[in-house]
């Protein structure tokens, strides 16, 4: 594997790097609401210190669709690192509730799409929420076996932040725009959230489909196999994106990912109004 720009390695992904911007956090993360043109919903959801422009392209390609898309900002986040200190993962999940809601009065057939922490968010809320249709999780956290993962309930009470996991993107002319810190109690909240979600993966039913960055140095392989090898669901998959690291969303293959994306949507919808068997 080669190492760009110095990072450091440990295992299969890097440690204590950052490249991310902090350019206008408010401008760059504005919540998306878009009422579609026919009755499927998307709940799209970023990942942890970043914002919405992130997720931008690929919640304009499924407006493009014709789908009705709720992107919302999660709580703490858009503002400065320190606030992201103060929430839990229930602030998150409340906040993902209300964008179902406004989905479920307009949609029929509602996915949910997220990456990286965006990803375990919107696997939790399938879990919550039996009726949502499917999942599409690019780079989504699930597990991590690193030992610096051990510390986080401890450390979070006396190191406040560790060095950023933002912008991690192949393409040389692409920039996440997120904050420049880690807040280790956001981190720690993610972890609680984790628990819960592997516990449950076994009665998780819905379709699925992960996308997996073969060169991913945030999330480790890991959570995709582990979350395929234990989830309940017949029909999953893992497509693995060759051309693109963590943020696979705004990255070299973002254009392929949106197409299969959509591709699987419209393939469950078609299956159930030619009222072919469905595999969950």
């Amino acid at each position: 594997m080669n190492i760009p720009d110095g990072r450091k390695l440990y295992k299969d992904h890097w440690i204590g790097w950052n490249k991310g911007v902090e350019v206008d956090l408010k401008k760059h993360n504005q919540p998306v609401s878009y009422c579609g043109n026919c009755e499927i919903g998307v709940l799209v959801i970023h990942g942890i210190t970043s914002t919405t422009s992130s997720m931008k392209y690929l919640a304009d390609k499924f407006v493009e669709a014709g789908f009705h898309v709720e992107l919302p900002s999660l709580p703490g986040h858009g503002t400065v690192w320190q606030d992201l200190n103060k929430v839990t993962y229930h602030d998150w999940l409340n906040t993902l509730e209300e964008s179902l809601k406004k989905l479920q009065e307009r949609s029929k057939y509602i996915f949910v799409c997220g990456l990286s922490l965006g990803g375990a968010l919107a696997l939790r809320m399938a879990q919550l929420h039996p009726e949502i249709s499917g999942m599409i999780l690019i780079n989504h956290a699930c597990k991590f076996t690193h030992p610096k993962f051990w510390f986080v309930p401890f450390m979070r009470h006396f190191i406040p932040s560790t060095p950023a996991v933002a912008s991690d993107i192949k393409d040389p002319a692409e920039k996440e725009i997120a904050y420049k810190r880690t807040p280790t109690n956001a981190v720690y909240q993610m972890l609680l959230m984790l628990k819960e979600i592997r516990k449950a993966l076994p009665k998780t039913k819905q379709p699925v489909i992960i996308f997996k960055s073969r060169e991913d140095h945030v999330v480790p392989k890991i959570s995709a196999t582990y979350t395929v090898e234990n989830i309940a669901s017949k029909q999953k998959e893992i497509f693995w994106l060759e051309n693109s690291y963590h943020v696979a969303t705004i990255d070299f293959e973002k254009d392929l990912l949106a197409n299969k994306s959509i591709e699987f949507i419209r393939n469950y919808v078609l299956n159930v109004k030619e009222d072919r068997p469905l595999l969950h």
